[in-house]
């Protein structure tokens, strides 16, 4: 009787096998074996291809940073807390953008600055455009306290949307208690907050054609380097020299913040040869099934 059940049980198994090739065509088995592949490309990645030592700078912190990849190309205290000088004005600027057009007109009353200044004179009414390009390429601090000024609920409700903005921009190590960037107690900020700051700045195409102006204090003190469009220069006794550089070149976008240098221009020059001769960009193709 099992010798007769297990004769059965072959004859049902080859029955069931020969249905299925019989309902199973050539072209359906190929169809279920057979999956679509789709390319997906994304943004260069920088590599790393020489062996050439990085380069020693004097500045307390640095950042440089590949913007397509956010690949970090060049690091030192990045996040270390320093003073900002007059890379502050990139974010009074901002909030400048963000509420005066360009064709308003602002009174000047009765400013008193230190530092540097483009010679406004009370009583004076001076355009937004006007004074966003006294702000960033001569860096003046008056026009600083003319945007102040006007704002709505005055200086104080000023500072406080820079610091809004600075919190809006997920920024943790930023404080701002004046819009100049004049030495005080409670201004900090880091090198990667800056490039934070500038990548968002840089989005705005009035602050990009402003900032990439040939009269740029950039160009002007350390000669126009192939490819640098901005963004913001600082000094102070107390901060020493900060640069914030925007550079473009061959579809590559790169972010460099110098804080505390002894020589920001010509570290800056040095950081963009070393990163030009030290990086390939690598494309990344990815095949999806």
């Amino acid at each position: 009787m099992k010798l007769k059940l297990f004769f059965l049980s072959i004859v049902a198994f080859v029955f069931l096998v020969s249905c299925g090739l019989l309902l199973s065509t050539p072209g359906q088995a190929a169809v279920k074996n057979f999956a679509v592949s789709k390319i997906k490309e994304f943004s260069p990645i920088p590599i790393l291809i020489s062996d050439d030592p990085y380069p020693v700078v004097s500045a307390q912190a640095v950042l440089a940073v590949d913007l397509n990849s956010g690949v970090s190309l060049y690091e030192k205290e990045p996040n270390k807390k320093l003073l900002p000088a007059s890379t502050t004005k990139m974010v009074t600027a901002l909030v400048a953008m963000e509420f005066y057009k360009d064709d308003v007109v602002l009174e000047v009353k009765n400013i008193k600055v230190d530092g540097q200044k483009m010679g406004l004179q009370n009583g004076e009414k001076m355009t937004v455009k006007d004074l966003l390009y006294g702000l960033l390429v001569y860096s003046a601090n008056d026009a600083a306290e003319v945007f102040a000024q006007n704002y709505p609920g005055g200086r104080d409700a000023f500072i406080k949307a820079m610091n809004d903005k600075a919190k809006e921009l997920g920024l943790t190590d930023t404080e701002f208690v004046n819009p100049t960037g004049l030495d005080g107690n409670g201004i900090y900020t880091t090198a990667k907050d800056l490039s934070i700051i500038a990548s968002e700045a840089m989005k705005d195409p009035r602050f990009a054609k402003i900032v990439g102006t040939k009269e740029t204090v950039v160009q002007d003190i350390s000669g126009k380097v192939d490819g640098v469009l901005g963004v913001k220069t600082g000094w102070t006794e107390n901060a020493r020299e900060n640069l914030v550089t925007y550079f473009e070149k061959d579809g590559k976008k790169i972010m460099i913040v110098v804080l505390g240098s002894q020589d920001r221009f010509g570290e800056t020059e040095e950081l963009i040869s070393w990163i030009n001769n030290s990086y390939m960009w690598q494309p990344v193709r990815l095949e999806l099934y």
